[in-house]
């Protein structure tokens, strides 16, 4: 069944799971971080947090997307999610400098900024590769890859945590994001 993806598609999911299974290792203690890390941080801290994340991410992409469609082939496409990626790990490894709800809303917008420009440029080259009449099957082998991967994640995050602090887990997400850019190292070679 996979034997038959191309290879532009499978890179892209490979990078795909790694980047959300960094992620993923920190989405069910992120909360718990922040209450019992940051100075001062309430649960209302936690909220505020993700909403500047979601905001920057979501405000984000529609530049980036008016930048990428009004230039012709892949390279900048390619070279926008390389960036998106490397900035995402940046923006795990900043987690671990973070000690004030000043700096969680400064560093959750980064990774916002970060991860936004990188859900524009990943979508936009993984449509236009995807295996004629296996549309669904591409997008399920992502879908579902992430969702184990996450799954399983979750679990490690936790458990990273509890052995060796939240710090230990921020250094693994952005080691593992950084990880995702450089599986599609080699990816040039069938896109332009």
């Amino acid at each position: 069944m996979f034997s038959n993806i191309n290879n532009i598609i499978k890179l892209l999911v490979l990078s795909d799971l790694i980047l959300f299974a960094g992620w993923g290792l920190i989405s069910p203690i992120f909360s718990v971080f922040i209450v019992e890390e940051i100075v001062g941080a309430t649960v209302v801290t936690a909220g505020v947090a993700s909403a500047l994340y979601w905001v920057a991410r979501s405000v984000i992409q529609f530049p980036i997307a008016n930048a990428l469609d009004k230039r012709k082939g892949e390279k900048d496409d390619f070279y926008v999610l390389i960036f998106g990626l490397v900035t995402t790990g940046i923006a795990g490894l900043i987690m671990y400098f973070v000690q004030t709800p000043t700096q969680l809303y400064m560093a959750n917008t980064f990774h916002g900024i970060a991860i936004g420009i990188y859900a524009v440029a990943w979508p936009s080259i993984f449509s236009r590769h995807m295996d004629k009449d296996k549309v669904s099957l591409d997008w399920s082998i992502d879908r579902a890859s992430i969702g184990i991967a996450v799954a399983i994640a979750s679990i490690l995050g936790a458990k990273i945590a509890d052995l060796w602090g939240f710090r230990a887990v921020f250094v693994i997400t952005g080691s593992l994001s950084l990880l995702s850019a450089l599986m599609l190292v080699n990816m040039p070679k069938w896109l332009f």
